[in-house]
């Protein structure tokens, strides 16, 4: 009778758990489209990882095409990842969100997500990283660091918010700081970026912050050779040159495609726009110099604690 009693309580706990296991336990197959490479060291890698991640996560079989700009390439993944039965596609840049406004009335069945845009609608998330304040805590450092009060960004676009944030940040830290600002207009242009370097070396900026993807690497390289400091970005590229890399702004992106997959796999992705930030676990700063003084990593950790507790920056210097 006991062992009858066992049995039957051993049948009960494994249906309940297999149960519990089938939210996450769904025949899923996801894609992902990127505009640069997997191979950047910065957005595409961290992509990849997201992806990656989501895999561990719910078990799911996961696919990606690289070097996917215009709007044809992107018709022509979509069509083969349908083709395969692949539901839910991220597309890891601000641009897939156009394609995907022309796409998702055709593709009904699979559920878009992109990075960085204010388009939504029933089949399209936007997942957007709200990129000031890291900006800002590493223009902090930034004014607080350069010997020259001459500082240099070399982002993409206009409408990075880390590029305005990372401006404020020295200006509150540093108002005697000099500014410079150049944009390449391309996530991927090594050597426009590298030559804005050279003209802001000339200049006498002697801390940098290469806010794009495949350029950043090359330029906090050529930095560490000249002996000056830099930002990393997307990701902590303290790996890069630990006594350059002064900190990083990092985005957690594989955080964020826990979250929006696990909306999804919960039936709870209704298609709109989602922002996240040091609240979230989805922003924070990557690892210090030991250039940096103690003190100075101290107060930027503790300010960054205050932003999460209030959504506030600094209105005062340290």
């Amino acid at each position: 009778m006991k062992i009858q009693t066992i049995m039957i309580l051993s049948l009960l706990f494994s249906l309940v758990a297999c149960d519990g296991l089938s939210l996450y336990q769904k025949d899923v197959k996801v894609g992902m489209l990127v505009e640069t490479t997997i191979h950047d060291q910065a957005w595409g890698q961290q992509g990849y990882k997201g992806l990656q991640a989501i895999q561990e996560e719910y078990g799911v079989d996961i696919y990606f095409k690289e070097g996917i700009r215009t709007y044809n390439q992107t018709v022509q993944a979509v069509d083969e990842f349908s083709s395969k039965g692949i539901e839910v596609i991220f597309g890891h840049s601000s641009l897939y969100g156009n394609h995907f406004k022309e796409l998702r009335n055709a593709y009904p069945d699979i559920e878009f997500i992109y990075f960085n845009g204010q388009y939504s609608a029933e089949n399209v998330t936007s997942l957007n990283f709200d990129s000031r304040a890291m900006g800002f805590f590493a223009g902090m450092v930034a004014g607080e660091m350069t010997k020259t009060d001459h500082v240099g960004i070399i982002g993409v676009f206009e409408w990075q918010p880390e590029v305005e944030g990372f401006y404020e940040g020295v200006i509150h830290q540093n108002p005697d700081a000099d500014v410079e600002i150049s944009l390449t207009n391309s996530w991927e242009n090594i050597d426009m970026a590298l030559m804005y370097y050279d003209v802001m070396k000339k200049e006498g900026v002697d801390v940098f912050y290469p806010a794009g993807d495949v350029f950043n690497v090359p330029v906090i390289e050529q930095a560490q050779n000249d002996g000056n400091y830099a930002i990393g970005y997307v990701q902590d590229q303290s790996h890069v040159a630990q006594n350059t890399v002064l900190t990083s702004t990092v985005q957690k992106v594989d955080e964020v495609y826990k979250l929006a997959m696990e909306r999804y796999m919960n039936d709870e992705l209704s298609g709109e726009m989602l922002t996240f930030d040091f609240q979230e676990g989805a922003i924070q700063m990557g690892e210090y110099s030991p250039a940096v003084p103690e003190d100075i990593q101290s107060d930027i950790k503790e300010l960054v604690e205050q932003y999460k507790e209030t959504g506030e920056l600094p209105e005062r210097n340290l």
